[in-house]
């Protein structure tokens, strides 16, 4: 249970400042990356993405994946709280986990991008439940993935568009790389966009930028580069509690939310990817057929999804839509628990941020990348 608690925890982190001591991380070494464009014998980012689409009359159909031939964007990805070493901090060794989270939430982007993705020696799950996270570095991870966007601007970039996405502990990474290295750079012009999931980013009340970024907005259209999308997840039945870590305001600004639905294509019917079985899962998805064939579900119109408000928070509100007189599952899994069994409020649907908006995701990347590619071109 308390590891479900953490396992993506501290999205909203405090930008990495603290000194290391640890030495840099060398990623022209190919074992030091989960995905890279040159490498595709690496595996991480080719695995099985087969969805069955379960229809509310009970009708399945199958949806193979289909990753782009020759694509002319990128996409950076850091990955969320997920190692399990025993260690504070990972080390640079991938295992299930690192292997199972990609597969998840940034194996998809193949579709519309090439892929990159580094290891970082992270702060641990072992670090958040037992050592604390006082005892880990928390900036090692941090220069791990500063030399690994380096590596790739120095080696693979050439100019190319890119989208940096990121969950959780990966996207606080980001935030800070992005102010530090990007913000108001040379370098921000090349940005298609930046995926910032599971996470806070603050702007003044009815402002898009000037809180925690002073240059790049949130986005507002599909068709904008340099801008942020960000969100997190809760329940409609499930608001976030007044202490809850995602989405929280502070006291001089407000948490930032795009919906990626209604950005994407101007509708709340979100367009989700979700793990057909296991913990983020359902055994039974329609009366006739429990478990499914594939590794991933998607139900078309069951899940709508809007930015809400509370006193002290501004998130992504997810409504599932079941119908009782349908033989389609009326709810989805992904929750985190609290030790009683219910669903935590102050956590909502942390672990299945990325999946509840790939869909809207991937098409967002496909009309950013166009307007980008348009704008150089003229």
């Amino acid at each position: 249970m308390k590891t479900l608690l953490v396992i993506f925890a501290f999205g909203a982190a405090a930008l990495f400042s603290f000194h290391s001591q640890a030495q840099d991380t060398d990623y022209s070494i190919a074992s030091n990356w989960l995905c890279r464009a040159d490498m595709e014998d690496l595996g991480a980012c080719d695995v099985d993405l087969t969805t069955t689409i379960v229809n509310a009359d009970g009708r399945l159909a199958i949806e193979e994946f289909r990753k782009a031939e020759d694509p002319v964007v990128d996409c950076f990805y850091v990955y969320p709280t997920v190692s399990l070493d025993a260690t504070a901090n990972s080390d640079l060794e991938a295992g299930p986990e690192e292997y199972n989270v990609i597969t998840s939430q940034f194996a998809r982007f193949g579709s519309t991008c090439r892929t990159f993705a580094p290891m970082y020696r992270q702060f641990t799950l072992t670090a958040l439940r037992g050592a604390g996270i006082g005892t880990a570095d928390r900036q090692m991870g941090y220069r791990d993935v500063l030399a690994a966007w380096n590596h790739y601007l120095e080696n693979y970039n050439e100019g190319r568009g890119v989208v940096l996405v990121g969950h959780s502990q990966g996207a606080g990474v980001l935030t800070s790389l992005i102010r530090n290295e990007i913000d108001g750079k040379e370098i921000q012009s090349q940005i298609i966009s930046a995926m910032l999931l599971g996470t806070t980013v603050q702007v003044p009340e009815g402002k898009t930028v000037g809180g925690t970024f002073q240059h790049m907005p949130i986005c507002t259209s599909a068709y904008q580069n340099e801008c942020i999308i960000v969100y997190a997840t809760f329940r409609a039945t499930v608001p976030p509690a007044a202490n809850g870590m995602f989405g929280r305001n502070s006291s001089e600004t407000v948490s930032a939310c795009v919906n990626p639905a209604q950005l994407a294509k101007g509708s709340n019917e979100a367009h989700a990817y979700l793990s057909a079985s296991g913990r983020t899962g359902l055994d039974n998805w329609t009366t006739e057929k429990g478990v499914l064939d594939t590794p991933f579900a998607s139900a078309p119109g069951l899940i709508t999804t809007e930015c809400a408000s509370t006193d002290t928070h501004r998130y992504l509100e997810l409504t599932v839509h079941g119908d009782s007189s349908d033989p389609r599952t009326d709810n989805i899994g992904g929750d985190i628990m609290t030790a009683e069994g219910t669903a935590d409020a102050g956590w909502g649907l942390h672990l299945i941020d990325a999946n509840v908006g790939m869909g809207d995701l991937l098409t967002l990347v496909s009309k950013q990348s166009v307007h980008y590619l348009g704008k150089r071109a003229r």
